[in-house]
């Protein structure tokens, strides 16, 4: 997995992509959608402690209303552009590769990546949950704790056979990514085969893949209004006392989630790729703020797609592959919550975990991360599949149900954060990485 040829990668791509937006914009951009998550998270509180004295009718219709309504309905104008997306962006680089088994390259590559780094952050969170102990003092019993409704997870085998779509009309109407991914592969690899006919559909695929990222940089104008929105509602449903009594499990999530985030990530980037971290971290603040606030890796897809095109400088017949799959299957920050809170609950009701219990959890964890789709609260439903592997009480995942809400935002910016720097990795050493358009504007 070295680090190939650099160069300029762009010279096949389609000459005519739309023109990103300036660095100036993207910057009023970023500084927009902070001071949206800041307001939005002042005013949440606010209301939140004001909720006694404030008319039942003026809290209901601000929080349930006007909050709620703005969220939604920026999340679903986020959520109409995933699929098209991923769909033409994946045929269009697919088609462009030179070499159709440079594909089984760069997903080899891809796979076996995002697999390394969900295993290095669940072992990470093992090890914080081992030697901190978060849940120790708890001393419970499982008939202490109400039982929660928890769908099954699907099994290992399930998820193989869903990976092939028999109606890609019907997996597309529902949103089944990894069976949009596989058809998209299978359709781009055609196109590539077919001559003349192919090149006429190629050029197709090109122009709508323009139209596409330009309603991306149309839609997300809207974001600062809706981080205020999504943000306003969760604090004014949560507060911040929520987070006391489970202080310790917060903390430790908090920290595990920064640490890889700042640590792994960044000595991939160095190591494998040879890039400055520093660049990286900071090119990426307008597609972090974004998932920090929709709590999901898939709403901020366009966004993260487009920034590691045209600001980290991937190519697109990498990036269009390694980052809608990493935002199905790359799911670090949801294997960091498993690990603490499988250490947490372990500890909470006095039962002992050996080492053949850790290897289960890393396994498990890390395959499960393949099934689990890239929507807010998801992973509290792959947890409990954890938790049936080494005999805890699924019902232990009520003990951390308040304060999920909240870190499942700082994981999904965790998760974008994996996405976009093994699209980076890839694309370096696949010779599609453009170091001009990762250097420029790094002051």
């Amino acid at each position: 997995m070295g680090v190939g040829a650099t160069g300029d990668a762009r010279d096949g791509s389609t000459p005519d992509r739309p023109t990103p937006e300036p660095e100036s914009d993207r910057s009023r951009l970023t500084l927009h959608i902070v001071i949206g998550m800041v307001a939005g998270l002042a005013t949440g509180v606010a209301l939140n402690m004001a909720q006694a004295q404030l008319p039942t009718a003026v809290d209901t219709f601000l929080v349930e209303g006007v909050f709620y309504v703005g969220g939604q309905v920026f999340l679903a104008s986020l959520k109409l552009l995933v699929v098209p997306l991923v769909f033409v962006s994946i045929v269009c680089g697919v088609a462009s590769l030179d070499d159709i088994s440079r594909l089984g390259r760069v997903g080899g590559k891809t796979l076996v990546l995002y697999l390394v780094t969900t295993a290095i952050a669940i072992s990470l969170a093992l090890s914080a949950a081992m030697f901190f102990e978060p849940g120790a003092g708890f001393d419970l019993t499982a008939a202490q704790i109400t039982q929660k409704d928890v769908a099954a997870p699907p099994t290992l085998t399930e998820t193989l056979i869903a990976l092939f779509p028999s109606n890609p009309i019907k997996a597309m109407a529902e949103g089944e990514m990894l069976q949009i991914i596989v058809f998209a592969v299978l359709f781009g690899m055609a196109l590539t085969m077919t001559g003349g006919a192919g090149k006429r559909w190629v050029a197709l695929f090109n122009d709508l893949n323009d139209i596409i990222l330009r309603l991306v940089m149309l839609l997300i104008a809207l974001a600062p209004y809706g981080v205020f929105c999504l943000l306003a509602r969760v604090f004014a449903a949560e507060g911040l006392t929520a987070i006391r009594p489970l202080a310790a499990y917060f903390a430790l999530v908090l920290g595990v989630l920064v640490v890889h985030a700042l640590l792994t990530y960044p000595l991939m980037l160095r190591l494998l790729a040879g890039l400055d971290p520093r660049v990286f971290l900071r090119k990426m603040r307008p597609p972090l703020a974004l998932a920090f606030s929709t709590a999901s890796s898939g709403a901020t897809l366009p966004v993260t797609l487009e920034t590691v095109e045209h600001r980290l400088g991937v190519d697109n017949s990498i990036a269009s592959f390694t980052v809608p799959l990493g935002a199905t299957i790359n799911m670090d920050g949801t294997a960091i919550m498993q690990g603490v809170a499988t250490g947490f609950i372990a500890q909470a009701y006095g039962i002992d975990l050996g080492m053949g219990d850790f290897v289960t959890v890393v396994l498990t964890a890390t395959l499960a991360s393949i099934g689990t789709a890239a929507v807010p609260g998801v992973g509290l439903v792959m947890l409990a599949m954890v938790l049936r592997q080494v005999g805890l009480p699924v019902e232990g995942i009520g003990l951390i149900i308040g304060v999920d809400r909240l870190l499942d935002m700082v994981r999904t910016a965790v998760n974008i954060t994996g996405d976009a720097t093994v699209s980076c990795i890839v694309g370096r050493s696949e010779g599609k990485f453009d170091d001009r358009i990762f250097s420029a504007n790094s002051e």
